[in-house]
């Protein structure tokens, strides 16, 4: 193991460089992967766990306040839309795969990873809006405090929206794969549909949503 990494049990940072990354060892929960290096993404003690599937040691960061789930690169995560602008939009992640997380994590999807084709003349405005609930897959991380987030897949994208301006808070559904429909007003909007609405969307998730939906109505 190398120098930066010598010493596991010890105290560690966020944004503290803790080993090389090789074959021999890779990424692991708490940490996160730039440029060849292993760095921490939470303040906790350093572990080496040996992944048997992969013949690699994960470098860990373990914390009395770490989730027992932390999303990793390849997981398809359930977020939430809370910024559109015409570069990026920026989501709360509330779960991976079936497991709600324990603390909601920042996650950006840029424009160029929101659709699999045509990347120069996508509008993020017409794929998703604020309030969205959207199914995305995790990219390697590249930065301590965002997740990157990819919607390229058909199977991902918008499982649940509300139409802009809707009193009754119902959520819309879909019409084509680029269009949502509000079954009371009949008002379309453009969204980034995701082709297939996965078993694995969260069900306490999708509860809480409509129960917020309930609550307007009143």
């Amino acid at each position: 193991m190398s120098s930066e990494s010598e010493g596991v049990g010890k105290i560690c940072i966020p944004g503290m460089r803790l080993s090389l990354s090789n074959k021999e060892y890779a990424a692991g929960p708490g940490t996160y992967e730039r440029k060849g290096y292993i760095y921490a993404t939470l303040a906790g003690v350093l572990k080496i766990v040996e992944d048997e599937t992969e013949k690699t040691k994960l470098v860990t960061v373990e914390s009395p306040r770490t989730p027992s789930i932390l999303p990793r690169a390849g997981d398809i995560v359930t977020a939430k839309v809370t910024v559109v602008n015409s570069r990026v939009v920026q989501c709360t992640i509330l779960c991976v795969g079936p497991s709600v997380l324990v603390r909601p994590y920042k996650g950006i999807l840029k424009k160029e990873d929101i659709k699999s084709t045509d990347k120069d003349r996508i509008d993020p405005y017409k794929c998703f809006r604020p309030g969205d609930v959207i199914l995305a897959r995790v990219l390697p991380m590249t930065e301590i405090h965002w997740y990157h987030l990819s919607t390229a897949e058909n199977e991902l994208g918008v499982v649940i929206a509300t139409a802009e301006g809707s009193p009754q808070g119902i959520s819309m559904v879909p019409t084509s794969w680029s269009e949502m429909q509000c079954p009371k007003t009949l008002v379309k909007e453009p969204r980034k549909v995701a082709r297939v609405l996965p078993e694995n969307i969260n069900e306490a998730l999708i509860s809480k949503e409509q129960e917020k939906s309930e609550n307007k109505k009143s």
